[in-house]
């Protein structure tokens, strides 16, 4: 248990960084959009994104812990690599599906004068300005931490 909590501050840190990310998009959303979105806090989507944030954070975390020439933080800059790819490619792509599909449930309950029940979630990725901001902000807090 010891362990654990020796490096517990590789996992307290990057979920505080994750939660100031969507603190903010839940603020912005207020401020700008003049709503309470509670969804805001665990949803994913929208500027910075939140999951690069978090990987980014741990693995500049580990490389100034181990060293940045270390096999675990060429292993995290792979994770990032990957997570930041996913969040951008595939979860975007999946986004824009799930639009198109929203729209054609919509034009086709409209036609035979049904409401659409549920929606498919739109905003499951990022654009690559939402990640490279996302790994910008979690590189400076995994150096400040």
């Amino acid at each position: 248990m010891a362990e654990f909590y020796s490096n517990f501050r590789f996992i307290l840190v990057p979920i505080l960084c994750w939660f100031g990310i969507q603190l903010f998009k839940f603020l912005w959303d207020l401020f700008t959009l003049h709503e309470v979105n509670f969804k805001r806090f665990i949803g994913s989507g929208g500027m910075p994104s939140s999951h690069s944030a978090i990987i980014t954070c741990v693995t500049t975390m580990i490389g100034r812990s181990s060293g940045f020439n270390s096999p675990i933080f060429a292993l995290g800059v792979i994770m990032s690599l990957i997570v930041m790819y996913d969040a951008a490619g595939v979860r975007r792509a999946a986004g824009e599906q799930a639009k198109v599909l929203n729209e054609i449930v919509k034009e086709k309950k409209k036609t035979l004068n049904q409401t659409p029940e549920e929606k498919l979630q739109e905003a499951l990725g990022h654009t690559p300005v939402q990640v490279f901001a996302g790994a910008i902000i979690g590189i400076i807090v995994g150096l400040i931490a």
